[in-house]
């Protein structure tokens, strides 16, 4: 114990002493553990778990309750909820009176409305909350920061409106309110909303979700609503969120040994991927103190001191800079968690109360700790190894590399390229993360290795650079871990964006859709011709102008709605596509043109096929099915024609033959080549004829490469270009001789920079181009189970060039800039005369 007490006193010591490598050493241990840490608190605190949000869910109640359009089957289940909408027709379903629901949920029961919906403001569509604020059921659900709550004709807003008790508002078709105060949702304060007795909510023109708009009723029952009571509230039309059902959610599903083994080996590959970052970016720093402690340890080993006792000084000042680093980072990471959440909060999501994850948090602690020792282990060792009489002696002890090494590192990058060859055909892609653990390993181990190698061409090179090339390879042990550390950086980042941007083209080569680019369609259920009348004049009201093409649909005798169906393989998955029935107006519209050759094929009966893998033998075998009738097969005449756009399919079907196969067809879909405005009001107006009309937009594929790769690629720029200016400031310290010679004999300032440059160019190019490497093989085998989805479905492999190079060039040019602009003054020596 008396060993390990002196081996910590003269290493807390040196740190103090050294204070400059020191806090170098503490930022390369310590910012991984401050980033992510701080993501951790910051996700923990924006985590609004059920009993947290109760409140502003239920307020003071008991349930909630929203009522569900007219023919929605719905069913709740601890699991989730599912519903879909029936094709009944008929106007939109009548709400029921308070007093119905009351008597649903038992005696003593007391309901106010409360109802979610949108106001429209000029262009602008506001979320807006109908319901006394004033009524007890509703404390805590909104909190009164300014103003009053209103009453009739007043209204309260958020204050990211931007409006003032005082002021109107001044919604479309509607009188003025008054807005009398100003309220914040307790988790939501980015939240744009607009809350009132009586307001003139508009029909949104989403898709009803019950998490979202829709009539309902806040209640006080006599006794708690559980699941048991779920079943007939939802026969009734209700959607149900009830305190009982929160406060005792389902259990947690038993995961599977296998999704546990997964789970284990993404999580050992994540750790030690980062402890070996945090390793190479503080052994640099640790091999320089070494260096400069080795007449201390040499006079340590002559007055009797073991190899050990050598080991347990180094190794203790790795204790107690990782110690420290980790205590003042994670300190430092919670308090930037929990003051970015109201920040982050307010551009868009939710905020909870500050909570720290404390499990994960000194996980990441204990990580960093042992990451700081392990950093200095190589040092340790070397330190117990070196001889004590050439280091009293003045010498340099020789740099001598372990002949089996190399090869070491080179059977454990083999064995990490076939791990990675098994690990490409599995599902999951944290097989091949495990794999390019081994590859970057054998890597590291063999860095040494090509450094020597390529150190070998310096001698032609300029003097400058001549210098920093040799100068980085007589001190291998500390260039090594520079030029890894970038080479890991660009790996994972490279192999990253292959991935990605593989996942980003597999799913743009995948979209399809039956209708070209910029196409509208409406359409309408089952419904009587009156309705479809109404619905159609309607429709060319609102769209002034605008050519209709016509579609059908297909039933039978007794009125049953037949869908016609056929399969086909796009991009190496199975896609079930539906057969439209039009004329050649809807066919003109479909192919962007005018083609004779389709059309005459469309009057003489046959189908028009923009699916060449679906017609064989010149057929198109389609699948006949109804809900309420048995499926027919039938094999058609088809042609093949080329379609609009390059990534549209589809079929079209003359009414002829769908009638000769014994259905009859009646139009119930428009069709027009024509883009809906942003303000636009049509599918309000056409829900005003019956609630049984959809209405699509064919927009082509809107997604964009994830812009999370630049993000990925300023992380690894902080740490290329921290981790090779870390370096650089090593080698400029270690280089102060050769420097010092330098500037004796004339050589100019901007020639001392260029050394000390061209030491950064050569740590950050040469791992930028192993990374290159490395990162390419990861990349192109996590394209596999990323884009394919199942056996037979080849894989994308797509390489986003911009952002490769951007990592490969980008990184080391702004590493090499940044240390050729950074100043590098000589203290002045004293020469003997």
């Amino acid at each position: 114990m008396s060993v390990v007490l002196a081996a910590l006193r003269l290493a807390r010591r040196n740190a103090w002493r050294s204070r400059g490598r020191s806090a170098l050493i503490m930022v390369m241990i310590g910012l991984p553990v401050l980033v992510i840490t701080g993501i951790l608190t910051l996700t923990e605190t924006m985590n609004v778990s059920l009993r947290e949000g109760l409140v502003a869910e239920l307020g003071a109640a008991d349930v909630r309750l929203v009522q569900t359009p007219e023919g929605t089957v719905l069913q709740q289940q601890p699991n989730g909820a599912t519903w879909n909408t029936g094709d009944g027709d008929g106007a939109a379903a009548s709400e029921l009176a308070a007093t119905e629901v009351a008597a649903l949920l038992g005696p003593g029961t007391r309901v106010i409305p409360l109802s979610a919906g949108v106001l429209r403001v000029g262009t602008e569509r506001v979320d807006a909350l109908e319901t006394d604020l004033r009524d007890p059921l509703t404390r805590g659900m909104l909190t009164l920061s300014e103003g009053r709550f209103p009453a009739a004709d007043e209204v309260a807003v958020t204050p990211a409106l931007g409006l003032r008790p005082g002021d109107l508002l001044r919604p479309s078709g509607a009188a003025p309110l008054k807005v009398v105060g100003v309220v914040e949702h307790p988790h939501r304060p980015s939240l744009r909303e607009v809350v009132g007795p009586d307001l003139p909510l508009a029909a949104p023109d989403d898709l009803w979700s019950p998490n979202m708009y829709g009539p309902g009723w806040l209640a006080d029952t006599a006794k708690p609503v559980s699941w048991s009571d779920v079943p007939a509230l939802n026969s009734a039309g209700l959607y149900v969120t009830s305190r009982g059902m929160l406060l005792d959610p389902p259990p947690t599903p038993v995961r599977s040994p296998g999704t546990d083994v997964q789970h284990a080996i993404g999580l050992g590959a994540m750790v030690i991927m980062v402890v070996l970052e945090i390793v190479l970016l503080a052994g640099p720093a640790f091999a320089v103190g070494l260096r400069r402690r080795r007449r201390e340890l040499a006079e340590i080993a002559a007055q009797g001191g073991s190899a050990g006792h050598l080991r347990a000084i180094v190794l203790a000042e790795g204790l107690v800079l990782g110690g420290a680093a980790t205590f003042v980072a994670t300190a430092l990471g919670i308090g930037a968690g929990v003051l970015a959440a109201p920040v982050v909060a307010r551009w868009g999501g939710q905020i909870g109360p500050a909570e720290v994850p404390w499990a994960p948090v000194l996980g990441v602690a204990a990580l960093g700790l042992v990451a700081g020792t392990v950093a200095a282990l190589v040092p340790a060792v070397q330190a117990a190894r070196q001889d004590p009489v050439t280091v009293l002696a003045g010498r340099a002890p020789a740099a001598a590399d372990r002949p089996g090494w190399p090869l070491a590192g080179a059977a454990l990058v083999l064995a990490g390229l076939g791990a990675t060859v098994v690990a490409r055909r599995q599902p999951d892609s944290v097989w091949v993360w495990a794999s390019a653990v081994l590859i970057m390993i054998g890597l590291v181990v063999v860095t040494p290795w090509l450094i020597r190698f390529t150190g070998r061409p310096a001698g032609r090179l300029r003097l400058p650079l001549r210098v920093s090339v040799r100068d980085a390879v007589r001190h291998r042990s500390r260039t090594a871990s520079a030029v890894a550390a970038v080479m890991a950086v660009t790996a994972t980042v490279v192999a990253m964006g292959i991935g990605a941007y593989s996942e980003y083209m597999d799913r743009r080569n995948a979209y399809t859709s039956a209708r070209p680019a910029g196409m509208l369609a409406i359409w309408g259920g089952t419904m009587s011709d009156a309705t479809w009348t109404k619905l159609r004049a309607e429709t060319a009201r609102q769209l002034p102008g605008v050519p209709l093409a016509s579609g059908y649909l297909a039933q039978d005798a007794k009125g049953h709605r037949y869908a016609l169906r056929y399969s086909v393989r796009w991009n190496g998955t199975r896609t079930r596509r539906t057969a439209a029935i039009g004329d050649q107006a809807l066919l003109r519209l479909l192919q962007g043109r005018d083609d004779p050759q389709a059309a005459a094929a469309l009057a003489g009966g046959k189908a028009v096929v923009f699916d060449p893998a679906a017609v064989r033998d010149g057929k198109l075998r389609l699948r006949a099915s109804s809900t309420g009738s048995p499926p027919r097969k039938l094999d058609v005449p088809a042609v093949v024609a080329t379609p609009s756009d390059e990534h549209q399919g589809g079929a079209l079907l003359p009414r002829a033959l769908v009638e000769q196969a014994g259905f009859s067809t009646a139009e119930r879909q428009l069709y027009a080549m024509h883009r809906l405005p942003a303000d636009t009001t049509l599918w309000r107006d056409l829900t005003q004829v019956t609630r049984r009309v959809t209405i699509a937009a064919e927009e082509g594929y809107r997604n964009v490469p994830d812009p999370g790769l630049w993000g990925w690629l300023g992380g690894a720029l902080v740490l290329v270009v921290g981790g090779t200016l870390a370096a650089t400031r090593l080698a400029a310290a270690d280089m102060r001789p050769e420097r010092a010679t330098m500037a004796a004999i004339g050589a100019q300032p901007g020639t001392l920079r260029v050394v000390v440059a061209g030491q950064a160019l050569y740590i950050s190019g040469l791992g930028a181009l192993v990374g290159l490497a490395a990162g390419t093989v990861t990349g192109v085998a996590l394209s596999r189970p990323m884009t394919t989805h199942g056996a037979s479905d080849p894989a994308t492999i797509a390489i986003p060039w911009a952002f490769v190079i951007a990592v490969v060039v980008g990184l080391p040019v702004v590493a090499t800039v940044a240390a050729l602009i950074t100043r590098t003054r000589l203290p002045l020596t004293r020469r003997p005369l």
